[in-house]
């Protein structure tokens, strides 16, 4: 597969982004935080308040690096762009205006499986992606593409409503997009996000633990 652009170019789009934003990064990472501390609580709040931390998640990544940053080097960028403003319209709608989704922790596989996500989301990723060499400023930080979708992923495998399965698909369309950079362009990482993808693909089919009613508004 060709690439408009050279794995130096890629990599120095992460750069600009990072140096460009700075300290955006940290309050990215401190919204993650606060949907798994609101989920903890669990407040009648918790669907609403979480899905607009993914609506934010998923409008930051389509507005601030797709558009602003990546379209300098991949005119695909707006079509990237436009299907993770869907992902946030959906979260959005769905979470926030409808209140058909919840989160909750349980004492089952899906929460484990979500959690181990999670934290390869915020904390594997960006010591691998170290390691293999691509430190910051190259480094993609959560708010990025892929540890925002393998994050959101982590997060729907603790939910519950009627629309899981609709707010699956964006981040399973995105793993298989995304997930092609750990072979073309040697982000290991993100080997991570083929099998977040599998895992959410899973969800999606099975509907195992999906609500098929209503989730109860505040």
């Amino acid at each position: 597969m060709q690439l408009p652009f050279s794995v130096e170019q890629f990599f120095g789009v992460f750069r600009a982004y990072n140096t460009a934003v700075w300290p955006a990064q940290v309050l990215l990472v401190a919204l993650a935080l606060l949907a798994l501390a609101v989920i903890w609580r669990h407040p009648t709040w918790t669907g609403a308040a979480v899905s607009a931390i993914l609506a934010t998640l998923w409008a930051w990544l389509a507005l601030v690096y797709h558009v602003a940053f990546f379209a300098s080097i991949n005119p695909l960028a707006y079509a990237f762009a436009a299907l993770a403003l869907v992902a946030a319209l959906l979260f959005g709608w769905y979470g926030v205006v409808r209140r058909e989704v919840e989160f909750r922790f349980a004492k089952d596989a899906r929460t484990a499986i979500g959690l181990v996500l999670v934290v390869f989301a915020l904390a594997v990723y960006p010591v691998w992606a170290t390691l293999a060499g691509h430190g910051y400023p190259e480094l993609p930080t959560f708010g990025l593409p892929c540890p925002t979708t393998i994050f959101t992923i982590g997060l729907l495998a603790l939910s519950s409503g009627q629309r899981t399965r609709i707010l699956l698909a964006v981040p399973i369309l995105w793993s298989l997009v995304g997930s092609q950079a750990a072979f073309l362009l040697d982000v290991k990482p993100d080997l991570g996000l083929a099998v977040a993808g599998f895992i959410a693909l899973g969800l999606f089919v099975t509907g195992r633990g999906l609500a098929s009613t209503r989730v109860p508004s505040a």
